[in-house]
Order: structure tokens, then sequence, then C-alpha cells
């Protein structure tokens, strides 16, 4: 089977996303399928096993002149014309340069592909956007969803509301109605997501973020990172709405009970906080035991630590749902470390860990979070390996070959293929 991926970015350091996305990628290449890769990274990155080509930008358009006239007035000005253009185009200048780029490489491609697989990150779905100028293609079409799109279809207590916001629900209305399939790295985002679009409920399948393994080369711990130590660690973007201050508490908590464990215990906050700057320096005057890199840290880092801690956090939005399945999920299966689950009853991470995991707790029930880290604690000091997760289901439902077999039932492959 022949599979034509256009993506947003395959560069696995400039977002979580495009790390989903090169795991994705190299998963259909470990499955056996022959896979061509048009990505909009603008650099010549290429991935092992596959063809790579960078999608240039058009720089000959009147968008294009206009995209750049608009940042530099922006730049000299305090005008944000941005605001002013999306509300009555829908999207910036920029993004209807970039997705014409995207379309017009996509239509001179001549692969006989039986897929087109469409990735993105963050809030950009321009590959998808382009898609749609390529009505001939569309009957091949995946269009992958990774989060909840336009921005105010997110469960609360994310509050954005963007002035485009009715384009961005007719573009994916679009989407949802002319793509052939839809896929969805967790079943309560197609669940989600079909509640607006009832076109995903019947096209959709789950392709989960993918455990394609990494190889760290030449591995190097922090000199923060102590791996004699119990590490609680939580590596990864806090947003606005994924609060630190109960699992801080928590710990506090913890200690407070436990004086004795000052000495072997560590809570690593790892990525940018910017959001709880304030807070978070608060408590590391009070709490020597609580460090925290407020900084991107690169990929093959944060991945080694997480393999070293003898915990991984994800730490999710105080709300009623939780339909994402967070990227680092992957890896933290792949770590093989216990994870402490920060978030609602009803989320696509407690749904996988299952029911009767014992390490789940709501966000901010600080004496449930000091309980669990008690428990985990103690199991620690029993035998460090009572904390491995060992979960070959997950392993297995994360895979290549679980992928193959979502892929393969859908009976893509041509006659002449």
């Amino acid at each position: 089977m022949k599979i034509l991926v256009v993506v947003d970015s395959i560069d696995i350091e400039d977002s979580s996303g495009s790390k989903a996305n090169v795991a994705l990628i190299n998963n259909l290449i470990k499955a056996g399928y022959e896979v061509l890769v048009y990505h909009y990274t603008r650099k010549d990155i290429q991935l092992s096993g596959v063809r790579c080509f960078s999608i240039p930008e058009i720089k000959y358009s009147p968008l294009y002149f206009m995209s750049r006239v608009q940042r530099i007035i922006q730049r000299k000005t305090t005008i944000n014309l941005a605001l002013f253009f999306e509300k009555r185009f829908g999207f910036s200048f920029t993004f209807f340069n970039d997705t014409r780029s995207i379309a017009n490489a996509i239509k001179k491609i001549t692969f006989q592909t039986d897929l087109v697989l469409t990735l993105s990150k963050g809030a950009s779905f321009r590959p998808h956007y382009a898609l749609l100028q390529i009505p001939q293609l569309q009957d091949k079409w995946m269009a992958y969803i990774h989060d909840p799109y336009p921005f105010y279809f997110y469960p609360k207590p994310y509050k954005w509301l963007e002035p485009s916001h009715k384009f961005k629900e007719a573009f994916f209305k679009e989407v949802s109605q002319k793509a052939k399939y839809s896929a969805f790295p967790s079943q309560l985002l197609q669940e989600w997501m079909g509640g607006y679009f009832p076109g995903f409920l019947k096209t959709g399948i789950l392709v989960p973020h993918q455990n394609a393994k990494v190889e760290v080369q030449h591995p190097v711990l922090p000199s923060y990172f102590d791996a004699s130590k119990f590490n609680l660690l939580h590596a990864g973007n806090l947003l606005d709405a994924r609060s630190p201050k109960g699992l801080i508490e928590g710990f506090k908590l913890f200690l407070e009970r436990n004086p004795i464990a000052k000495d072997e215990i560590r809570l690593l906050l790892i990525g940018p906080s910017s959001h709880f700057s304030k807070i978070i320096q608060g408590y590391q005057k009070e709490i020597p035991e609580l460090i925290v890199k407020n900084e991107n840290v690169n990929f093959d880092a944060v991945y080694h630590i997480q393999k070293q801690a003898a915990v991984n956090i994800i730490l999710e939005a105080k709300s009623e749902i939780s339909p994402f399945l967070p990227a680092k999920f992957v890896h933290c299966v792949e770590a093989n470390k216990m994870i402490l689950s920060l978030a609602p009853s009803n989320s696509e991470v407690r749904r996988l860990l299952g029911e009767d995991y014992p390490y789940w707790s709501e966000v901010d029930d600080v004496k449930s979070i000091a309980t669990i880290v008690e428990k985990m604690y103690l199991l620690w000091k029993q035998n460090p390996e009572n904390l491995l997760l060992n979960r070959i289901d997950l392993e297995q439902y994360l895979s290549a070959e679980n992928l193959k077999q979502t892929i393969d039932r859908l009976n893509l492959t041509s006659p002449n293929s």
C-alpha cells in the first residue's frame, strides 16, 4: 500500500505535535507501507527509510506580499492587523499563502497513492485546508484530528474565542464532510468532535499516538537530576489551564507528613511554565525539594530523564472531561515507569490506564495526591522495580502492529497498486 503524508512539520524539536507526527510516520514505515512525506517545515529534514520533500513557500504572489506588509506594520506599530483581517476573512494572509503553497506542491505529485494522510500540529491544520482545494484526492483522504478545533470547542476551563471562529467552524465542517476518513488519537476526542460535526462519527477511526522507539544518542543526565532519588517528573508545557498548584500542594503535604523523606525525594517540573511562574517561585522558596526548569529542554534530554525517573506525571486541566491523549503519554508508557495521572475522571488517559488504576487523582485533590505519593514512595523504598508500569496491553495499543491492523481493515489498496 502506498501512503502520501502531508504534514506541517517533521522537526521534533519544535513541538510535541511534530514529535507525534514523526512517530506516526516512522510506524507507517515499520508497518511495511510505501510512504512519501511532503512537509512544510521549510528545512531540509530527512527521516530514515522514507522520501521527504520540503514544500517551498510561494514568494511571488499578492498573498505573500500582503502577509509581509502586515508583519512589518505590526512590528513597527501597536496595531494588531491580524485580528482585523481574520475577523473578515477567517484566516491570516500567511495562512492562505501557506495552504496554497501546500496545495500547489501536492497537485504536482505523480506518486500513485492509496491513502493521503494529513497531519498537523497546534491550531494550524494547514494540510487539511490545502486538501479541500484538491477534490480529486478526497476519496483517498484521511484527516487526522489531533485536538478540538476551532478553539472554542475545547472543553471548559479553556475559554478561547477567536473573532474568526465561525470561519474556522465552517472549514472543519467541510473537512468532516469531504474527507473519506478521519482519524483521532483518542476515543473521547472522536466522540467530542462528533458532537459538533456528526460526519466524524461515521468516518472516524482510532489512531493513537505511536510508540516508535527512540534511541537517545550519548545520553547524559543534567546536573539537577539525581537518579538515586525518588524523582517525580512532570515534563512538558504547563498551559494556562494546567495548574500545578494541586500537585505542589499535595507534594508539600506529603513532606509535612513524611519529613524523613526530604533527603530522598524530588519533584521536577521541566518545561515552559510562564503562566504559573509567580506561584511556582513562591513554592520554591519554601520547598527546596521542588526543582523547576522553566525553559524548553531538547527532546533527547527529557526522554532520557523520563526513563530514569521513578514516576512520570501527566497533568491535565480541571474539567468535567479531558478528551485529549497527550503526546507524552506514549513516552511515559515506553519509559515503563508508573504514571501519576492528574486528570478528570472522564479522561482518555484514565480510560486507557483503567478505572481501577490506583495512581489517579483529580488535579486539585491535595489530600489524594499526597496519599498517592506516599504509597508510591513506600513501594520505591521496598524496591524501585515495584514502580515499573509493565503494561503490555498499552505497548501493543500504541504499536506499529496495531496501526497496521487498523489501516488494513479499511481495504484501501487499489488493484493497480
